[in-house]
């Protein structure tokens, strides 16, 4: 494997094993949200998920508009979705939606 692609996928990924990371991405799966609106729906710190939020920023996975004074975030639709889908797909086809490594990490 060339060292470039192992180092983009490390860095990709790593970014996504958080599980406060995770949390936000699937959040913002379905409408973009304002820190306070995020907040209230993961019962997070807004301390916490700013910074959350700044790690996944910086990856792009997440972007940032201005409405005033709040920042709404919305998730990188083009990039994440595909991954997210395919990541359900092979959870119903290979772990019945119950991946036994998964529940024994209390992730599902």
């Amino acid at each position: 494997m060339k060292t470039k692609s192992y180092n983009t996928y490390h860095i990709f990924f790593s970014n996504l094993s958080n599980p406060l990371r995770i949390k936000i991405v699937s959040a913002l799966k379905d409408k973009s949200m304002s820190v306070t609106e995020l907040s209230k729906q993961i019962k997070v710190e807004q301390s916490k998920l700013s910074h959350a939020l700044s790690k996944l920023k910086e990856c792009n996975l997440v972007s940032v508009d201005i409405d005033g004074k709040s920042r709404i975030y919305s998730l990188n639709r083009k990039t994440l979705l595909p991954i997210l889908n395919i990541i359900d797909k092979h959870s119903k086809l290979n772990c019945g939606g119950n991946c036994l490594s998964c529940t024994k990490h209390n992730l599902h």
